[in-house]
């Protein structure tokens, strides 16, 4: 109840505050806490063996960074509903919007996938807001309080919200049976997927989006979002994946999921401060 508690009373307040202060307030606050838990430690080992080219400084100056950017997208979550694709002072801008306008016109529905990457939550309200209301698997927070007050945030700007598990995947089921949309994140490990390899190194990876994509014939768009400048964000979709026409099933599925994975990679080492480094993502 204490953590609840504390959840919603940082929520109102930050809530009370105009957008780019609430966000600002969210980097001092995530840059400050962040790299004292222990979590941390599993970060710096992550960045490090991702990217070994970066100096430990380096190391150290991306993950205190990443700490900010994480501290600003929990502030943002009560200011949800105040961004807005291309209107002015909506704070985000999309480029590919002639890749929203084929998934529009798409009789076989599609699956949009992305990662916990700049923040994330702003990809599922760009698609809500551009005419497609995909359903949007998302993971409960541990606490149900804070998950609930998490969920009604995100109600207010997306219409189709599934919990992770069997009755996501049951949802995830009709709704591309009925030739409609879906928006996952991918990037996280699925201890029951298949090895696949992430910057180099191979990582447990849920092949749904590539078994969903051959079963039911329906195309695979990236779409990203970028943090600009404190507030600002732009997304971006992307052309839809080339699917393999030769090989096995298996093979078919496992060709889409490495390219799934080297899509996040590219764009992870791009702007690698704004991924989620806190993760498990591989075995030890």
């Amino acid at each position: 109840m204490g953590e609840a508690a504390a959840a919603h009373l940082l929520f109102g307040l930050l809530g009370a505050l105009p957008v780019g202060w609430a966000s600002a307030l969210g980097a001092v606050l995530g840059g400050s806490i962040g790299p004292m838990l222990p979590v941390h430690k599993q970060g710096l080992n992550n960045l490090t063996r991702a990217l070994p080219e970066l100096s430990p400084a380096d190391i150290q100056h991306c993950a205190r960074r990443m700490w900010r950017h994480l501290g600003r997208v929990a502030a943002e979550y009560p200011h949800l509903h105040r961004f807005s694709v291309d209107a002015p002072g909506g704070r985000v801008e999309l480029v590919g919007r002639v890749h929203l306008d084929e998934a529009k016109r798409s009789d076989s529905g599609g699956i949009f996938f992305s990662g916990h990457i700049g923040n994330w939550e702003i990809a599922a309200l760009t698609l809500e807001q551009g005419g497609i209301p995909a359903t949007v698997v998302y993971r409960a927070a541990n606490n149900p309080i804070v998950d609930r007050m998490i969920s009604r945030i995100r109600g207010a700007v997306m219409q189709h919200l599934v919990p992770k598990g069997h009755d996501g995947t049951r949802e995830l089921v009709r709704t591309l049976g009925a030739g409609k949309h879906v928006a996952l994140l991918v990037d996280q490990k699925l201890n029951t997927g298949i090895p696949v390899p992430f910057f180099g190194r191979d990582a447990m990876t849920a092949p749904a989006v590539a078994t969903f994509a051959l079963r039911y014939d329906c195309p695979v768009w990236p779409i990203r979002v970028e943090r600009l400048d404190g507030a600002t964000f732009r997304v971006t979709a992307y052309p839809k994946l080339a699917m393999p026409e030769e090989g096995t099933r298996e093979e078919r599925i496992r060709a889409i999921t490495i390219a799934i994975n080297q899509v996040l990679e590219d764009w992870i080492r791009e702007r690698p401060e704004q991924w989620l480094w806190l993760h498990r993502r591989w075995p030890d």
